[in-house]
């Protein structure tokens, strides 16, 4: 099932399409699947523009952008991808801190109890302990940690629980942070660590149900966009727009912490 379901998904979201001449190509990480959606159909509803979208993870698109893919604004879930196409020449400038992610454990309603604060992991140890025991395997569903920002997240929250060699027979990847969400909610999960912005959306939050983990367990998530070089009136339009006070605000609603107005321009 998880090959099927990998090989679908791997169709629909790893695969980069192209805008048509005059609409602009934003490459955008994966956890901001339906906040960016929203925004863009807002910006074209107001400003009559059209951009198009692209969701993957921020380290393909990073790699993508470097061989010149013809992306016009970036939208990484980790700055540091940002930071390094600045060096490179790719991007404009440095661009804007939008964004601080939040990790989440994301599983399917009624898989079994909802961790708590106090325990967070609860469930992979009782995925744990039923693999021990012979009971069966439910899988942990994660992004990939060697290109998805939510992926390398997950890992450290592991690493800090202590579990992280231990989960390993567990262990399903997701190529990007919203695959590894559809992950998590499958009938062979016991859950996943995936993106708050996910599990609070529509579709996601219907099947399933989630608990923070603390933020103190990983790196803070700092999510950066610059535009590219040469890009269009339209991308730098949609730029500017995406810092406005009510871009801000949906970003807030599907559960970004937003830095503020000294600290977004950091490196």
């Amino acid at each position: 099932m998880f090959k099927l379901l990998r090989g679908v998904l791997l169709t629909m979201l790893c695969l980069p399409t192209f805008a048509h001449a005059g609409v602009p190509t934003v490459a955008a990480a994966s956890d901001l699947q339906f906040a960016l959606s929203e925004l863009a159909e807002r910006f074209q509803a107001e400003q009559g523009l059209e951009v198009r979208l692209n969701f993957g993870s921020s380290g393909n698109f990073r790699r993508q952008i470097a061989q010149g893919a013809p992306f016009e604004l970036y939208l990484s879930a980790d700055e540091a991808y940002v930071e390094a196409l600045h060096q490179e020449g790719r991007t404009e400038d440095a661009g804007v801190r939008y964004a601080i992610g939040r990790l989440v454990w994301l599983q399917r309603t009624g898989r079994g109890d909802l961790p708590t604060e106090d325990d967070p992991m609860a469930g992979l140890e009782e995925a744990l302990a039923a693999l021990r025991d012979g009971r069966g395997r439910l899988r942990i569903a994660l992004a990939n940690p060697e290109h998805a920002p939510y992926g390398v997240a997950a890992q450290q929250a592991l690493e800090h629980a202590g579990l992280w060699d231990e989960m390993q027979p567990l262990k399903i990847l997701g190529e990007n942070v919203s695959q590894a969400a559809q992950f998590a909610l499958s009938a062979d999960a016991r859950g996943g660590l995936v993106a708050y912005s996910l599990a609070l959306a529509g579709p996601l939050q219907e099947r399933g149900e989630h608990l923070l983990i603390p933020d103190s367990w990983h790196a803070p998530l700092y999510q950066r966009m610059a535009l590219i070089r040469g890009a269009s009136e339209t991308a730098r339009a949609f730029y500017a727009y995406l810092q406005d006070d009510e871009a801000r605000e949906i970003l807030a609603r599907y559960g970004f912490a937003l830095p503020d107005a000294s600290s977004a321009e950091e490196p």
